[in-house]
């Protein structure tokens, strides 16, 4: 058994940091579906792991969106699989995937100045519509 989840070379996060509860999964399934807790929630305190750096951290809760709550705790519910193993390495492998869309930093953008061929088709392109515009008026009265 794995004691750590492996993000990507220099970032482990320990399974002692996840938190995971089994509940019943809703949907179909029989009489099984109401004996069986093969639903996993993961729950994951993201704003108080030590494991991760600062600027991961604020990506992850910014990128989990409604599944991070107020606190910082990641919550997921994994209930696609009918038994608890898969559902359970299902939840780890999202958490995993998530955690390492976070590491991505994104590239500064650069603002950048419009080319004078595109300001002049721009141009061109607002004068033909206007023209076109202009013919749908009114018709000229003719006395």
């Amino acid at each position: 058994m794995v004691d750590q989840l492996d993000i990507k070379p220099g970032l482990a996060i320990p399974l002692s940091e996840i938190e995971l509860s089994f509940v019943r999964a809703s949907g179909p399934g029989g009489q099984n579906v109401n004996k069986v807790a093969s639903a996993v929630q993961l729950r994951f305190d993201a704003l108080n792991s030590p494991s991760l750096p600062e600027a991961v951290r604020t990506r992850l809760i910014s990128l989990a969106g409604s599944r991070a709550t107020k606190e910082g705790v990641i919550v997921l519910f994994a209930d696609r699989h009918r038994s608890q193993p898969l559902n359970r390495d299902d939840a780890l492998t999202r958490l995993t995937e998530m955690i390492r869309a976070a590491t991505h930093v994104p590239r500064k953008r650069r603002p950048t100045k419009p080319t004078l061929a595109s300001k002049r088709r721009r141009l061109d392109t607002k004068t033909r519509r206007g023209a076109i515009k202009a013919l749908r008026g009114s018709k000229p009265k003719l006395d």
